[in-house]
């Protein structure tokens, strides 16, 4: 088993990762993510068993550039052999993690025993893992909710992550709400149910020997180094997509290492060989583009760089150039540089 010391590389690999999120942790948003940094950990969208072993082709649901590494994939299904020959072909197709989603509410994946239901059926969730463990020598993960419905006690969530893992999983991402499974959409169960952040922390008190990361509501690199002092790792979702800007610190802060991109503009100009090796391939500039939208927020001509790409990328033939158009149209403060050197003194992680 992998030694998950708190200072151990394995543990400090994962120390920030960015969620996965259907529509929006697409292969497009993770190769931009690299143009801001190089350590979080990606994870792709959730890709069910179904999809993994029967859609074609197996490109469109398994593919990713080499610059995305560290990556993991992220499977939805509940039975153990499918789950087993999803993970040994992750595994073939170069992924460093497979990660078991028991954290998603939808009623469509619940029907299909997927996602938080599970955590109602911790024996399923730990025989999948070992089924899967057994397939592959790549880390075997699994995120999931602090609990389901009634499930309000620290004794609920601990059965579960205890039952789990005794079937060999070390590494949990606790997403800290619970997630009703009637009631409430999936976009309402990432809102309403309120985050209890400390149930998460005495999780990790109580399994000193497991790694337990925290996810749900961080918005900032000063709210992740305040939960590593409580956790071993940190997962941010939404602000990582709708702020991207936010990931060029992740690197200075948490690392102690110097980030790929000083400035914004740094990052789009670096992203585009990659939107110009997609074009060939086919790809739509709209459907790359979309992904950056919200990389100029705050800046003087940020809106009209949203506007201009919202409102052309999707043209027949819309290529390199309007995307530079939309570069020109933005101006970034003259203290850019000075604002991110001054927010990215802090000491690394320890």
């Amino acid at each position: 088993m992998t030694d998950l010391n708190r200072n151990s590389s394995a543990d400090r690999g994962r120390l920030f990762s960015i969620a996965p999120m259907m529509d929006w942790t697409t292969r497009d948003y993770r190769a931009f993510a690299r143009t801001l940094t190089k350590r979080a950990l990606l994870y792709t969208e959730m890709v069910t068993t179904g999809a993994v072993l029967h859609g074609s082709p197996r490109e469109r649901f398994l593919g990713y550039s080499e610059v995305e590494h560290p990556i993991a994939l992220q499977l939805g299904g509940s039975d153990a052999g499918e789950l087993a020959e999803c993970a040994a072909i992750a595994q073939a197709w170069g992924y460093d993690e497979v990660n078991l989603n028991v954290g998603c509410p939808s009623d469509r994946v619940q029907n299909n025993m997927i996602g938080a239901c599970l955590m109602g059926h911790p024996d399923k969730v730990a025989a999948a893992v070992k089924a899967m463990q057994a397939a592959v020598s790549i880390p075997v993960t699994v995120k999931c909710r602090i609990g389901i419905d009634d499930q309000d006690e620290d004794t609920d969530l601990a059965r579960f992550i205890d039952i789990v893992a005794s079937a060999g999983c070390e590494v949990f991402t606790v997403h800290a709400r619970k997630a009703w499974l009637q009631g409430l959409s999936p976009k309402e169960n990432r809102d309403i149910p309120p985050l209890n952040y400390p149930r998460v922390h005495r999780l990790k008190q109580s399994h000193p020997e497991l790694h337990i990361g925290i996810n749900g509501g961080i918005k900032t690199l000063a709210e992740c180094q305040e939960q590593l002092a409580q956790v071993d790792s940190v997962m941010v979702g939404r602000e990582a997509y709708q702020n991207p800007w936010l990931l060029a610190g992740v690197d200075e802060q948490l690392f102690g290492e110097q980030g790929p991109a000083r400035t914004r503009l740094e990052a789009a100009t670096a992203f585009r060989p990659y939107i110009q090796q997609r074009l060939d391939e086919g790809a739509k500039l709209n459907h790359i583009t979309r992904h950056l939208l919200g990389l100029f927020q705050g800046c003087p001509g940020g809106r009209r760089f949203r506007r201009h790409l919202s409102e052309h990328a999707h043209k027949e033939g819309a290529g390199l150039r309007l995307f530079d158009d939309a570069l020109g149209l933005v101006r970034e403060p003259e203290f850019e540089v000075e604002a991110f050197e001054k927010n990215t003194t802090n000491q690394p992680v320890t």
